[in-house]
């Protein structure tokens, strides 16, 4: 592995390149179809320029005074980016990584970003096609067909496109309609079997009237195998078809309007077993060892090997799954967008109408292990519905001093979130033979009996038992009838769980540039947002045992009644019968919510050019994210008591978090000569109510993060969640991103262009941290976070690119291509337990061909990931897979981070290869 990335960097210093190799690339000053570029921006651009939209005007990349990388069609291409995951290789400061589910994307800028695992929570980086806001990032995980350019845009953009763009957006746009006839046509074959062919054309219908019509279709084998089924997993079977028509009857009037349609049917996604050769950890991963594994052999009925198949060799990637369950799911995203650009005279009017329908529902073995514990049932997904509509009017004043834009914007949403994740036929044995285990490893166990108590009638345990806690009235025998209940909960849970919430926001905002002097601009904008967000939910949970399990223990857990049995072993019990608020008790109480925000965002923006070619910049802006609802029971209330003591009503306030905000503060410069940009710029963020989504091994926890400015003395590290308050005058930002980032391209022959992209970011959480605004402690889940770098925010990240085209004769050019990303380490867990990090590691990507004429054909051998790195992209706690907790009070142990605990991890893909032919006419 370690000769592999000496190659791999070996390789990265040759290559040279950059997070923004679109400026390598020969373009014309191009344009989309949401602002058409002003004949003086034309006449300004250099050969090399990229014309993009990332201020809502047609601007010269080099003449923007904000972070933006530009990727042009022609480095997507070459890169083999065909979703937004794979821009993670031409992207420095981006990163972005899927987890249980293509639904689950996760995108973050700067190591800013929002886990995408429960569907209520919006993503602080925002997903823009075509000037259509997605609200969820996992719509980028579609195969997006043929494309005019993707712009990156770092820090919070709260002004020009509004909300949940605290961190940053993507900017995606499509190719689109030309008046000259065209048909393009590509095919690819690779390993694993894979397979992608696309084809499109576009022409003229009339003098005003072009179309276009793209299809692509995608399939390929998994990367995962289940040793007992031999079915993969990780596979791909995807179609897209996007059809458009651009109207333009006059130089002053323009429409285009979009359609598409694209389905996935495939089965994702596959997880091993956390082990040393995948985060050079020895403590608390898979081993004989480990307390947790003779219950999971027990309960299988298997041995070591059986179980843990990828224990010698994680990234060989075989897995072993329950009997019965499955990774199938089905993708569907569909719509439609209309937008009208008018030149009013002096003032131009941009309108952007759409509704988008995207469906997702996805069965796992949630477990993800041969012990049939937990799992999805393929009722499990969620459905968003959402109509938006944006107008923009923009003109210039005082002799064109002013440069004005002015606009409003309307969404609606409806979202369905439905919950079929069940205990699976084994939980009961386990639970119980998991708590006996937890008293002690010498109790024997038999999983085929009622409580997973040995000997005739469990004689043998109960006796054992018996001596441990004494053999008085309500003492072993209580513990005895709490271990039988719980082995009765098998095949129950969420039959299927309903969420809906329901969205309406609306914003106005203007954006101003003031041409101060000739060679200083000054930008003012600033954004109104309102929003509404209405909440039920509709429970069917078939967890009847739960109820029976509170009515036996609340006697001794609410002192009532003693018992010689510890109340934290009593109380375990009923966290295992009730795991995760999976009780009956929930059907039909009045589960109803609403919360309203208002909030005013903006940025100022100083910008000077000293000499041609050479522009820097000072801004502020202040960004938000929308706050919501959970669409999770686990966070109602603590299943020790019944629910039906406080009602419905009173609990499902704990499902709401709080709006997320950030102050950002970014200078910059960008220089710009013919053959070589170099673009720098320094920033701080700072986040209040960071919204951090994560699961600790039985449920998910969605907590506010904000800082103290107190010293906790170290209540807000320990395990207590009683422990660690913060006087609320006193609660600052939790949440701290600040670095540098460079990027650098030259084109030091006609042929040739090579570009380096460096990224430094310390993405930090406060020394002293509380859970809410009003400094309520911090859940103990969260212990690690205090004063370290949060999840998934590598500190250094460097990219590159090298391509060249050499004339090979005869009109021929030839193709090589590399490209490479090396990462500093990072933790990929939210609650940043240390298995869960992940090493440095090095991506290389690299394709060689051979071109025709005006590139009208191309032969191409191409390569992911070519020297095979092996690396996970998001590490998690194995559900419920966690010893010697429960006796103790403590979860998980208090004396090293996931010691008696067992970890999985989602492995990004291994090496690929294949051959690309494409055709145009």
């Amino acid at each position: 592995m370690k000769a592999r990335y000496r190659v791999a960097c070996a390789f990265f210093a040759l290559a040279c390149a950059s997070a923004t190799p679109a400026w390598a690339q020969t373009a014309d000053p191009q344009t989309d179809s949401e602002a058409p570029a002003p004949a003086e921006v034309q006449d300004q651009a250099l050969p090399d320029d990229i014309i993009v939209t990332a201020t809502r005007r047609a601007e010269r990349l080099a003449d923007v005074p904000i972070a933006v990388s530009a990727l042009t069609s022609a480095t997507l291409q070459n890169s083999g980016a065909d979703d937004i995951r794979q821009l993670n290789q031409v992207a420095p400061s981006l990163l972005v990584s899927s987890t249980g589910s293509d639904a689950n994307t996760s995108a973050r800028i700067r190591g800013v970003g929002t886990v995408g695992d429960n569907p209520g929570l919006e993503s602080s980086v925002a997903v823009f096609i075509d000037g259509v806001y997605r609200s969820r990032t996992g719509v980028g995980l579609n195969d997006l067909g043929p494309l005019d350019r993707i712009e990156v845009l770092r820090g919070p953009q709260g002004t020009l496109f509004g909300r949940n763009a605290s961190a940053g957006l993507l900017n995606i746009v499509t190719a689109g309609p030309e008046f000259d006839f065209s048909a393009t046509g590509e095919a690819t074959y690779g390993n694993f079997n894979s397979w992608r062919v696309m084809g499109g054309v576009t022409g003229p219908v009339s003098k005003s009237l072009a179309l276009r019509l793209d299809a692509l279709y995608s399939k390929r084998d998994g990367f995962y195998r289940d040793v007992n089924t031999g079915e993969d997993v990780n596979n791909r079977n995807r179609y897209l078809i996007r059809g458009q028509a651009l109207f333009e009857p006059n130089s002053d009037l323009k429409i285009r309007i979009i359609g598409d349609y694209s389905r996935k049917k495939e089965a994702c996604c596959g997880a091993v077993y956390l082990t040393s050769d995948i985060n050079g950890f020895n403590t608390g991963l898979v081993s004989p060892s480990n307390p947790i594994v003779p219950v999971l052999l027990q309960v299988a009925n298997t041995d070591f090997a059986g179980y843990f198949p990828s224990f010698d060799d994680p990234y060989d990637r075989r897995i072993a799954t329950s009997p019965n369950r499955s990774y199938d799911g089905k993708t569907t995203d569909w719509g439609v967008s209309g937008q009208l650009d008018w030149q009013l005279g002096d003032v131009a009017l941009t309108s952007i109408t759409a509704y988008r329908n995207y469906k997702a529902y996805q069965a796992a073995d949630a477990d993800y292990g041969l012990a049939d514990i937990l799992y999805f049932g393929p009722g499990s997904g969620r459905q968003f519905k959402t109509f938006s509509q944006e107008l923009r009017l923009q003109g210039k004043l005082f002799n064109d001093k002013l440069d004005w834009l002015v606009g409003g914007y309307f969404a609606d949403e409806k979202l369905r979130a439905d919950s079929q994740l069940e205990f699976g036929s084994q939980y009961g044995a386990f639970a119980s033979c998991r708590l006996l285990a937890t008293i002690s490893g010498a109790i024997p166990r038999d999983p085929t009996q009622a409580g997973c108590l040995a000997g005739p009638g469990g004689a043998i345990t109960s006796t054992v038992l018996g001596n441990i806690f004494g053999t008085g009235a309500n003492q072993a025998p209580l513990l005895v009838n709490g271990l039988n209940l719980l082995s009765q909960v098998n095949d129950v849970g969420d039959d299927i769980t309903t969420y809906r919430q329901k969205s309406r926001n609306y914003a106005f905002f203007t954006h101003d540039i003031i041409h101060v002097l000739p060679t200083v601009d000054l930008t003012l904008g600033v954004r109104y947002t309102n929003e509404t967000k209405t909440f039920r939910a509709n429970y069917n949970i078939t967890n009847t045992i739960c109820p029976q399990t509170q009515a036996l223990m609340l006697p001794y857990l609410s002192g009532t009644l003693t018992s010689t049995v510890p109340t934290s072993l009593l109380g375990g019990v009923v966290g295992l019968a009730c795991q995760g608020n999976t009780t009956s008790e929930l059907n039909g109480l009045p589960m109803r919510d609403k919360r309203n925000e208002d909030k005013l965002t903006g940025t100022a923006v100083l910008s000077w050019k000293p000499t041609d070619g050479l522009m820097v910049y000072a801004s502020y802006s202040r960004g938000y994210k929308s706050g919501g609802f959970n669409l999770d029971k686990s966070a109602l209330k603590s299943p020790i008591l019944p629910f039906s003591l406080s009602g419905g009503a009173a609990t499902v306030a704990n499902l709401q978090f709080g709006e997320e905000t950030v102050d950002a503060f970014e200078i910059g410069a960008k220089l710009s000569r013919r053959g070589f940009n170099l673009n720098v710029a320094a920033f701080r963020q700072e986040f209040s109510n960071f919204q951090l989504n994560t699961f600790d091994g039985s449920v998910y926890i969605v907590q506010n993060i904000n800082g103290c400015k107190d010293s906790l003395n170290g209540a807000d590290r320990d395990t207590s969640a009683a422990t660690g308050a913060c006087d609320p005058k006193r609660v600052g930002p939790g949440l701290v991103a600040q670095g540098v980032e460079m990027e650098a391209a030259l084109r030091p022959a006609r042929d040739l262009s090579v570009a380096l992209g460096v990224t430094y970011a310390d993405a930090r959480s406060a020394d002293d941290l509380v859970g809410t605004a009003s400094g309520a402690p911090l859940n103990p889940a969260l212990r690690l976070l205090p004063g370290q770098r949060i999840s998934n925010a590598p500190e250094w990240v460097a990219t590159s690119s090298l391509t060249w085209t050499p004339p090979i004769g005869g009109n021929l050019h030839g193709l090589f291509y590399v490209d490479s990303r090396l990462s500093d380490g990072y933790n990929t867990g939210s609650d940043l337990f240390p298995q869960k990090f992940q090493q440095s590691f090095v991506v290389v990507n690299g394709r060689v061909g051979i071109r025709g004429p005006d590139e009208k054909w191309a032969i191409e051998l191409w390569g992911q990931n070519l020297f095979n790195a092996g690396y996970m992209q998001v590490g998690f706690s194995s559900p419920f897979q966690a010893g010697g907790a429960v006796a103790a009070g403590q979860y998980p142990a208090a004396s090293y981070p996931g010691a008696n605990q067992i970890f999985s991890g989602f492995l990004a893909e291994p090496r690929t290869y294949g051959v690309t032919v494409r055709g145009r006419f």
